[in-house]
């Protein structure tokens, strides 16, 4: 038997909100629109179809029928087809995951110390995470589980906001996505150039920047599982090295040069787009949330100890390399730690640190194109992009999505390390804007809306979590150059012409647009507004 309750708090010709303290872990929660794909049906008997008329629910009642079984599905939570049931992502690779989409090690820190010196750059790496990195991660993890689908961010926004403001902020996420991309080859050959010379300009570079891009782009086609493997085996890989060096420079160290600052020698645009750009990310991983083996466990834990692992993996090798030398900031530029592996430990642990930059930047790569293409599939899936961006390969993978992100980066590698950083976070600044908005009105629009993970903060304490890295945002983009912002604003303009666009093609039926049958309805029968609480007895 099954026990079908509808619930909609208040009046219900004006609340429209879910009653509080409506959600168990016995009853979840499925939209009406969902139940006819989701559960398999039986002819009720005459006599329980005339019990079923005098029911108050009787027409949820007599759609569904009796049922034998029924698929439990929370808000936002998307059953998955049989044609796509490929492997999840559990706990470990999804930690490792989450370290590369936000950090891979150490490498591309040094500016910092270029940038302020010692202090500022360790005090930076210790307070910086408490302004950003935790309340994006805490968002990330409330959100996610609230929605644990491919499109991550797109989604939330979307249902907050509405779909046109969904699709704003999965072009800027995206854009900023493929530009950060854009970044990896040129920081591997940053780090292989000392070691071989050739490979730092002309068509060497030019040819090697293109192989390493088809190579891992057939590694993210051939599966999310192999990407989260990989990235688990190229982490322990790239910290190593700085594990052995700290031991290495111990005789060295000298803390009275952590301590040294010049107020008046500080270039603040590079300081703090460094630390912005090497501790934003967290909510990439949002994107993948469809692929990861129980999400509403799985995603806050991994959150957890990718946190954990990526201030220490950036403030040990700074504390390091800048007590065991002499300071010398014109020094402390992209691949420094490379040299200061030779000073301390010789040609060995110097070619060590290469490779597991060259490996760290593979990493990076991997995790971001992967969160990129799968972003693409979910907006597909939700009817904001054609629907060939959804068709997924043999190996689970969205092809189109891939291919327009692999182009994407080849297009933007010619761009200097400084220019790729600053473009990135000024359209990665915009997106997080809308997702704080959209944070903040689901919380006070559909405050008893069902949240595995909920931030144990209310609907003040969510608004004053945000104002520190909004006031953040405020400053990078302030501080941005005429060029970033120029560049970046026509960026944002295509958006905003781009979706009305599309929606004329799909008007016209030029391409073809469809929404998943799988997926929750945002704004009809949104599980958000109207729920349905589905009770197996056997």
């Amino acid at each position: 038997m099954v026990e079908v309750v509808s619930e909609v708090s208040g009046d219900p010709q004006t609340s429209g909100q879910p009653a509080a303290g409506c959600v168990s872990p016995q009853n979840q929660l499925v939209s009406v629109s969902q139940i006819q794909t989701t559960v398999d049906t039986k002819h009720p008997s005459s006599e329980e179809d005339e019990k079923l008329r005098h029911t108050p629910n009787a027409r949820a009642s007599s759609a569904m029928g009796q049922y034998d079984s029924a698929e439990y599905v929370t808000i936002g939570e998307v059953p998955t087809p049989p044609a796509d049931n490929f492997k999840k992502v559990s706990v470990l690779p999804l930690i490792f995951l989450i370290f590369y989409e936000v950090s891979g090690g150490p490498f591309g820190v040094e500016d910092s110390v270029q940038a302020a010196g010692p202090f500022l750059a360790l005090l930076g790496f210790l307070v910086f995470p408490f302004i950003w990195s935790i309340p994006e991660a805490l968002i990330t993890a409330e959100m996610g589980t609230m929605f644990p689908e491919n499109g991550g961010y797109v989604v939330w926004v979307a249902s907050a906001l509405g779909p046109y403001w969904g699709f704003q902020q999965g072009w800027m996420k995206w854009l900023s996505g493929v530009i950060d991309n854009a970044l990896y080859p040129v920081l591997f050959l940053d780090y292989l150039k000392s070691a071989i010379p050739a490979l730092g300009g002309g068509w060497p570079r030019i040819f090697a920047v293109l192989a390493l891009t088809l190579v891992l782009t057939y590694m993210n086609y051939r599966g999310l599982t192999i990407v989260g493997w990989v990235a688990v085996l190229l982490g322990v890989f790239s910290i190593l090295p700085f594990v052995v060096m700290g031991f290495v420079s111990i005789p060295k160290l000298k803390p009275s040069r952590w301590l040294v600052v010049n107020m008046h020698h500080v270039d603040w645009n590079l300081y703090l787009n460094t630390l912005f750009w090497n501790l934003n990310y967290w909510d990439s991983i949002s994107t993948l949330a469809g692929e990861v083996e129980n999400p509403k466990k799985t995603l806050p834990k991994a959150l957890f100890y990718a946190l954990i692992l990526v201030v220490v993996g950036y403030f040990f090798p700074l504390l390091v390399g800048t007590g065991a030398l002499p300071l010398d900031r014109e020094l402390w530029t992209d691949g420094y730690f490379s040299d200061i592996a030779k000073l301390l430990g010789g040609v060995w642990l110097r070619w060590w640190i290469q490779a597991a930059a060259a490996m760290s930047n593979m990493g990076m790569f991997v995790a971001e194109m992967s969160s990129d293409s799968f972003q693409l599939l979910g907006m597909a899936e939700r009817g904001m992009l054609p629907e060939f961006f959804s068709k997924r390969s043999r190996y689970g993978t969205p092809l189109i999505g891939i291919l327009f992100s692999a182009s994407g980066v080849l297009l933007l590698s010619w761009l200097s390390f400084q220019e790729i950083v600053a473009a990135e976070n000024f359209l990665y600044c915009f997106g997080m804007i809308l997702e704080f908005i959209a944070f903040i009105r689901l919380r006070m629009k559909y405050p008893a809306a069902s949240r595995p993970y909920k931030i144990p903060v209310g609907t003040v304490g969510s608004i004053l979590m945000c104002i520190p890295p909004t006031i953040l945002i405020c400053v990078v983009l302030a501080i941005s150059s005429l060029k970033v912002a120029v560049i970046s604003l026509v960026a944002v303009v295509i958006g905003l012409v781009m979706q009305p666009g599309l929606k004329y093609v799909e008007k016209r039926r030029w391409l073809k647009f469809s929404t998943s049958a799988n997926l929750p309805d945002l704004h009809n029968d949104s599980p958000l507004r109207s729920h349905i609480v589905i009770k197996t007895q056997r």
